[in-house]
């Protein structure tokens, strides 16, 4: 693994591009040789060259990285060093280190950046921090010069946490500006328009993702997902994911143990409740008087505890952005804005309005319509399947498993209809594009999820089916949650890893040939081959 760094001077990549294979063009050892050994005899030898995950999990960490920048293994020099120059130029805050893995052959930048640089960033960025109780506590918008106001200001190690840091760096990037008539490559970019967003949404920087730290995940590990029946450290949370996550786990603790109550007092009231018609209308009665009680306590002690969480965190006062930078993918013409006179891009609204009546509305009426055909058509086979003599009584629940099975399949087909419906509405603000998927997505899911509910127990007006149902998408959704969210990210993992060994070995088996020397080890110090594996951002 090669490197250079970028802090105070220039940094040459032609040497890293000289390490790669020969061009094809090159002279190459005899077929039958090549073949002979690449699969015969050396290649069973290299054998030990394909490592397992593990392996690869266990790459050397690199201690002076928050934020991890990669390229495709298509990036031609000329783009890396125009954006490490402008990085360096732009913010000279940022200690970058170019570096280079040797099997997938893409280029990374490591980003960092010192403590006092990152002081600088807290003030930039308007970082609330803990006041010192001499000072009045609490907290206050941190300024560089009344530093010496603010709690741990004197340790290096525990005044910022990870996602702090990481936090000032992004904001720096995000921040870095092209100037006026600049271009990379066939990218024109306006005048004072962010580099980093445009170069991800057109796919010349493939990923901007903070990076782990394995200590304070082991630790989290032990305090959070390990512990039973034990107060989830929110505190902790926060600290390295952010506001944002923490808040959605204070919600779903808050919100599981509220459902304590309804689940015993329903427990105890269906235990009493006679058999007679009579006291089960007054018992569903009762409970619906319950849930309704419970609700509005419900919200109301929820909106004291996320007051308490905001004020504790430091975002129950804090001002939105004034300004809301355009989405990096919204197109247009270019024109003088009349407010700022600068260039800018713009699309007329009649455009997005003509297609949201013409595309938009009759796709999704149409989607909502095929679902209620496939409703019915799974009521027909249950009815077709109940008229049959002599099945076993699991079979009754086969059509019911077929509608959970088609309810998860059309959520997924739909949900990516509506994000490219949202693309070719083409938003202008982050805001505007996820309010209107917000609207486009939760309308479909609320008819794909419930329309077969309401059918059964205000048309049909058949209980007992209705249970049925509810027991069989009760169950599916839960496994497929569990399916979604641990399995399929673990095999697609091991697959992504299984690939990344093979041609690891293919390389070194190839470069052996070559060289006719002994092959290196698959991995390196600060490799890259688990890419992605970073917090979310």
């Amino acid at each position: 693994m090669s490197e250079a760094a970028s802090g105070s001077g220039g940094t040459s990549l032609e040497g890293e591009r000289g390490k790669r294979p020969p061009p094809e063009g090159e002279p190459a050892a005899p077929a039958s040789g090549v073949l002979d050994k690449l699969f015969g005899k050396r290649l069973l030898q290299a054998g030990r060259y394909l490592v397992s995950h593990k392996a690869w999990m266990k790459t050397v960490p690199t201690e002076n990285c928050d934020v991890l920048m990669t390229f495709p293994d298509t990036t031609d020099d000329h783009t890396l060093l125009w954006l490490l120059n402008h990085i360096r130029v732009g913010i000279p805050e940022l200690i970058v280190q170019v570096r280079h893995h040797r099997h997938t052959r893409a280029y990374a930048f490591f980003v960092t950046a010192t403590y006092e640089s990152l002081l600088r960033g807290a003030d930039e960025l308007g970082l609330r921090k803990a006041v010192k109780a001499e000072f009045g506590g609490g907290t206050r918008g941190f300024s560089c010069d009344e530093d010496f106001i603010y709690e741990n200001v004197e340790s290096e190690l525990r005044f910022f946490t990870s996602q702090e840091r990481q936090s000032i760096i992004r904001f720096w990037l995000q921040n870095l500006r092209a100037k006026q008539g600049e271009a990379l490559h066939n990218v024109r970019f306006l005048e004072d328009q962010p580099i980093i967003p445009e170069l991800v949404a057109r796919g010349i920087i493939q990923q901007v993702f903070p990076v782990h730290e394995q200590r304070i995940l082991n630790r989290l590990m032990k305090s959070w997902v390990q512990a039973v029946c034990e107060n989830q450290p929110l505190d902790d949370i926060c600290d390295y994911f952010g506001v944002k996550i923490a808040m959605y786990f204070a919600w779903l603790g808050f919100y599981t143990s509220a459902m304590v109550y309804p689940a015993v007092f329903g427990s105890v009231l269906y235990t009493f409740t006679e058999a007679d018609q009579t006291s089960r209308d007054v018992s569903c009665v009762v409970f619906a008087l319950f849930n309704v009680i419970w609700s509005t306590l419900f919200l109301e002690e929820w909106k004291r505890r996320g007051a308490e969480l905001a004020y504790k965190w430091g975002t129950l006062d804090s001002p939105g952005e004034a300004v809301e930078e355009p989405r990096p993918q919204f197109r247009g013409v270019r024109r003088i804005s009349p407010v700022t006179r600068a260039e800018e891009f713009y699309y007329p609204p009649w455009k997005r309005l003509l297609f949201q009546l013409l595309v938009s509305l009759p796709l999704c009426l149409a989607s909502l319509v095929c679902v209620f055909l496939l409703m019915l058509g799974c009521f027909q086979l249950q009815e077709l399947v109940l008229s049959v003599k002599g099945l076993p009584r699991l079979a009754r629940f086969l059509p019911k498993v077929a509608l959970a099975l088609l309810v998860s399949v059309s959520a997924e087909g739909y949900k990516k209809l509506a994000v490219w419906l949202n693309d070719m509405e083409n938003y202008r603000l982050e805001s505007a594009y996820e309010k209107h998927l917000i609207i486009k997505v939760v309308l479909f899911q609320f008819v794909n999820s419930y329309l077969s509910l309401f059918y059964i127990g205000f048309y049909l007006k058949d209980m007992e089916r209705l249970k049925e149902l509810l027991l069989v998408l009760s169950l599916s959704q839960s496994l497929e949650r569990q399916l979604r969210a641990v399995l399929v990210p673990l095999a697609a993992l091991q697959f992504r890893l299984l690939l990344l060994s093979l041609r690891g070995l293919l390389l070194t088996a190839w470069a052996k040939v070559r060289a006719g020397g002994e092959p290196p080890g698959p991995g390196g110090e600060g490799s890259l081959a688990v890419r992605g594996l970073g917090k979310p951002s």
